[in-house]
This record gives structure tokens, C-alpha cells and sequence, in this order.
């Protein structure tokens, strides 16, 4: 049992040199996932094909410390593919457009490879894809997705449990049942949640969720992300059916016909990477250590102060993340119109942020490896280059994820 009163060392993670606020794009290196990937990896060397006898069900012995994550059984998570494929997937499994309900709704904040995924399939059915308009460029209300839910027509819902630009968290059970009440499905992405707080997703009444691994769960990049699929809706086969998601006992009895995994696992599509699934396997031993609920606790410690810090030192930068906690992440995002010049000047004094266009600026303290006295250097840099006149004024060179 993790003691959710104890944080790992910062040993437990080599950092990046200077101060590393970009954890919400890619995670630092943790130590467990490196011994567990060159572990993988003499197993290669030794063992050759032989080594499968270990690996095969490495993805299934993941489930139980993935669903203590987003709170869900065993059975209801399986670590695969992106969150571009497994969102294609659960489309594809669970989307029905039907006479009078075939569109498609997403925030018009949400990451695009959600609408991209949430547009073809729409089209795919004859309908179209709604977006929520924000009323500040950052946020979304609440009450303006319950009330496009309550205009009827949508059959497929997605929201981001917490919006990658603001850094605004989302009431999952509250809107999940507005979905259901106009009888749509209700989908969430938790890429940005994922490893930085408690999730309640079997609970919430969740029908389905995608997540990455390589940002607050610290696996690496390209690592496999994950999926959660509601037990009500295990008796339906695959859209997408694919080798791996083939009931593991018969699996290898080469049968023409697909006979599907119970639960979630039965959502898998090709032979999954190994040595990347390894760095997933050693990331999540440190959660497992921790306990998420400690790590919510500290996350919301870090920002407060940082929010604090921004506000008393840094006054001409406007922070657009929900203060209260309920509606905050895992990280702050303040809007400047030199956001781009302003990210590519901290890098340069050893500060990583990350820029998103058009003016925001995302920092993100996490919870196992960021100091308090990161944060103090970090607002004191932001402060001096402020204070340096227009020297520092030179184009980003963008971002990703």
C-alpha cells in the first residue's frame, strides 16, 4: 500500500539541465523506467524469441496500476496504442449515428487530433461535428456544453477532463450525465490528467476515455498510451479488430475467425512495442510507490504558489487557468501578446516553459520531481527578462504534444 504521505527522492527521476517546467508535454526520465527498459532489453539479448514467454502479457499486468490511476476495474484499461488510434478505435466501437442523432460534439478549445478522429467519423455517419465556442478564448463554461447537449442530435460527446491550453479542469460526472440525458455517448480524453490527479471514471458513468503516457506519467516519448471502455459496453466486439485484441488463450491457434479479449484488452490492435511499454511499466512503479492522491495534494500546493508568485512579481501577465482547485490542473497558463519571445527567452536563462500560440504561456510544477525553489527562480527570471527592455524579444521555435 502507497504512502500518500511520502513523494519520491528527486533521485528517483534524472532531470533535464536547468528548470524543467514542461512536464505537461513530455516527463523527465524517471530511473525505475530506464532499469526497466534495459531490463526488456537483456532480455532481448539473452533470450532472443524466447523472451515472449514474459512479454506477452506484459500489457495486461499494467491494467491494475492504470485503473488505480483513472478509477476503474482491472479489466476496464488496457495499455495501447495512441490516443489518435484508440480514439479511432472507440469510434468505431461505440459511435452510432441514427436518424435524429448522428452529430458529434467537442469544445472548440480541444486538441485537434480529437476533432480530427471526432470529424471523420461524424462525416463517416452523416452528421456533422459541433464545437462549444469559448466566451474567453481559454475556457469553457460548462452550461454552454449542457446546453448544446440539451439542443438534441448529438450521438457522440467528447471533452478533455482537463483542457491542454488553460490548463481547465472539467466536471467529468456532471457533464457525462448531461451526455447520457440527451442520449449521447460521453468520451474524455485524460492526456492532460492522467497522472496528476484522482479520476473516478467507471463511477462517473464514463462510457469511454484515451490518455498518453508520456506527459504526467513520465513513460517516455512514444510510449504506449491507454484506453478505458465502461464494463456495459464489454459484450460488443471490437470496431477495429486487430491480432493482439484476440482472446489471449486461443490467440495462437491461428483461427481465421476473431474470437475478441474480455474487457478493455479486447481493444489491442498489433503486437504491441515492447521496450516502449517498458518505460510505462517502470514510470507507474513510481506511482504505485506515491499514491495519486499525494500527488494531487502537492500539484495544487505547487500551483497555488506559483499562481501567488505570478501575481505578486509578475503583474502585466495575465494567468487564464480557474483558480479554484476543482477547476484547475495539473498546470497554469498566463496569456501575453510576447507569449512566443517570452518562452524562447526563458529557455535561453535555463527555464523550460511551453509556448501555445497565439500568446499563452504554459508552466507546469510536477508534483514528483519540482521544487519550491524552481519556482522562486523560475518567476525571478520572468521578472528580470521583463525587466531587460526588448533584448529578449526573438521568435519561438514552437512545441508539440
Amino acid at each position: 500500500m502507497a504512502d500518500p504521505r511520502r513523494l519520491p527522492r528527486l533521485d528517483a527521476f534524472t532531470l533535464p539541465r536547468g528548470i524543467y517546467l514542461d512536464g505537461n508535454s513530455l516527463g523527465v526520465l524517471p530511473t525505475a523506467a530506464q532499469a526497466a527498459i534495459e531490463r526488456r532489453l537483456r532480455q532481448w539479448q539473452v533470450h532472443g524469441v524466447a523472451a515472449w514467454d514474459d512479454w506477452f502479457g506484459l500489457a495486461e499486468r499494467l491494467s491494475p496500476a492504470l485503473a488505480r490511476l483513472v478509477g476503474a476495474h482491472p479489466d476496464e484499461v488496457i495499455a495501447t496504442g495512441s490516443i489518435t488510434v484508440n480514439l479511432h478505435q472507440l469510434l468505431a466501437t461505440l459511435h452510432r449515428p441514427e436518424a435524429g442523432r448522428r452529430d458529434v460534439l467537442a469544445s472548440a478549445l480541444d486538441f485537434p487530433t480529437d476533432l480530427y478522429a471526432l470529424r471523420a467519423w461524424a462525416e463517416r455517419g452523416g452528421g456533422t461535428m459541433r464545437l462549444v465556442p469559448s466566451r474567453d478564448g481559454y475556457t469553457i463554461d460548462a452550461v454552454d456544453v449542457e446546453a448544446e447537449l440539451a439542443r438534441g442530435g448529438i450521438a457522440t460527446m467528447l471533452m478533455p477532463v482537463v483542457q491542454y491550453r488553460s490548463g481547465q479542469r472539467f466536471d467529468v460526472r456532471r457533464l457525462t450525465a448531461a451526455a447520457h440525458a440527451a442520449g449521447a455517448l460521453a468520451l474524455w480524453d485524460a492526456a492532460h490528467s492522467i497522472g496528476a490527479m484522482p479520476h473516478t471514471l467507471h463511477d462517473d458513468g464514463v462510457d469511454a476515455a484515451v490518455w498518453c503516457s508520456y506527459k504526467y506519467l513520465n513513460a517516455g516519448p512514444g510510449a504506449p498510451g491507454g484506453l478505458f471502455l465502461h464494463r456495459r459496453h464489454h459484450a460488443r466486439g471490437p470496431g477495429l479488430p486487430g491480432w493482439w485484441g484476440h482472446d489471449k488463450e486461443t490467440q495462437f491457434a491461428m483461427a481465421s475467425a476473431f474470437t475478441p479479449a474480455a474487457g478493455a484488452g479486447r481493444l489491442q490492435l498489433g503486437t504491441p512495442p515492447i521496450l516502449a511499454l517498458a518505460g510505462l511499466e517502470g514510470a507507474l512503479a513510481v506511482f504505485e510507490e506515491v499514491g495519486v492522491d499525494a500527488v494531487r495534494a502537492r500539484s495544487l500546493a505547487l500551483t497555488e504558489r506559483l499562481l501567488l508568485l505570478l501575481e505578486q512579481q509578475v503583474p502585466e501577465v495575465r494567468v487564464v487557468t480557474p483558480r479554484p482547485h476543482p477547476e484547475r490542473g495539473g498546470h497554469l497558463a498566463f496569456a501575453h501578446a510576447r507569449a512566443a519571445s517570452i518562452a524562447a527567452a526563458l529557455r535561453r536563462r535555463g527555464v523550460v516553459p511551453d509556448f501555445r500560440g497565439p500568446d499563452l504561456v504554459r508552466l507546469a510544477p510536477v508534483a514528483l520531481y519540482t521544487r519550491e525553489s524552481d519556482l522562486d527562480q523560475a518567476v525571478a527570471a520572468l521578472r528580470a527578462l521583463l525587466d531587460a527592455g526588448e533584448e529578449w524579444l526573438e521568435p519561438s521555435t514552437g512545441a508539440v504534444g
